[in-house]
């Protein structure tokens, strides 16, 4: 058989993203870390209003309409904001603009997996530094790694929890290379956000999405904030015409409406409490969450069977079969009656294990 492909890329495995069922599908989808609620009303309307001359013409080409509006949000000026399919579309730019092979990419581990798949892409080196066991972050290994690229999510998937800015400052201060901190799940969180460091570091760029707090997913936009100097290299190498005219539209509008993404957030954050709670009392072990998931890790250490039980039964949640993982579950928050009927599931293949 020929092979057409690099042999990076034909040696790597890929991605795998949790499993989208069927639309209409009586599914309970719980292995994602989709907001269970819909889209602000204010984007909603901008999509039953979307006029036939944006499809004709190309979009604007760096999303400028969604960059003024979250300048406003985010009291940073426009011109330190670059717009992406998708938060993924600017990981990916990143990497390639700034890793090649004999380059490293460095980050902790257990995190999003897609930083190794991004990698392997581009040939360049990987080295995953292991977290503890209460996940601290290991400051000194990632300084003296000195990657050309160190993805630090916060807060982290699937752990679910943040990286204080102390720590952030101290790394960003002492590399030389890129300090990517991804802030996909910065919503949900109690802690102060990384905003700030990019002011200081001009190394420094802070990864946002709008698929988890404001409920568009299946948009596909992103964004990151950097300095203009790093931001430079990025608009080098990004798509021409990377944002398409419609969501950008209805971006602005979401991100606009931030009284009602704040009350979503606010029921989440009720609802993971609650969530957290029923699944202790079943005897799990639950690590403390600032995202809209909780990382549990069954008592009788049957995570595998459960995934698969529960999937039987029409609820997913998302499964690792990687070491440090292959004995927990991830378990999206979704709404009280989602999570009351996965609760039930729970208690009832409990039971039968018994």
């Amino acid at each position: 058989m020929t092979n057409y492909f690099r042999s990076n890329v034909d040696a790597m495995a890929s991605y795998v993203p949790g499993e989208q069922p069927q639309r209409g599908t009586q599914i309970i989808k719980l292995n994602s870390n989709e907001n269970p609620y819909p889209p602000s009303p204010a984007a909603l309307a901008v999509l039953r209003n979307i006029d036939g001359e944006w499809l004709r013409r190309y979009p604007e080409p760096f999303g400028g309409e969604f960059r003024q509006a979250a300048s406003k949000v985010l009291g940073v000026p426009s011109d330190w904001i670059i717009v992406g399919n998708g938060s993924d579309e600017l990981l990916s730019v990143i990497i390639r603009a700034c890793a090649e092979p004999g380059k490293k990419v460095v980050y902790p581990m257990p995190t999003y997996v897609l930083y190794r798949t991004l990698t392997e892409m581009q040939a360049a080196e990987i080295l995953e530094i292991p977290y503890s066991e209460d996940y601290s972050l290991p400051l000194e290994e990632l300084v003296a790694a000195n990657g050309a690229v160190t993805f630090i999510a916060s807060p982290n998937s699937p752990s679910g929890h943040v990286v204080t800015t102390d720590d952030l400052r101290k790394l960003a201060s002492q590399l030389s290379g890129v300090l990517v901190i991804d802030e996909a799940y910065i919503d949900f969180t109690e802690e102060n956000n990384a905003l700030t460091l990019v002011k200081e570091y001009e190394n420094v760029i802070v990864i946002r999405t709008l698929s988890k707090g404001y409920s568009l997913a299946g948009l596909r936009l992103g964004f990151g904030v950097a300095n203009p100097k790093l931001l430079q290299g990025l608009f080098k190498v990004k798509d021409s015409y990377n944002i398409d005219a419609i969501a950008c539209a209805i971006g602005t509008a979401a991100i606009t409406d931030q009284t009602y993404k704040n009350a979503c957030i606010a029921k989440i954050k009720a609802s993971r409490i609650k969530l957290a709670k029923d699944l202790k009392q079943l005897g799990f072990h639950i690590w403390d969450s600032q995202t809209n998931f909780l990382l549990a890790q069954p008592k009788e250490g049957n995570a595998e069977y459960l995934y698969q039980k529960l999937k039987e039964r029409g609820i997913l949640i998302r499964y690792f079969k990687q070491p440090g993982l292959d004995d927990k579950l991830r378990i999206t928050v979704g709404t009280d009656e989602q999570n009351q009927a996965l609760v039930e599931a729970l208690i009832c293949l409990l039971e039968i294990g018994d």
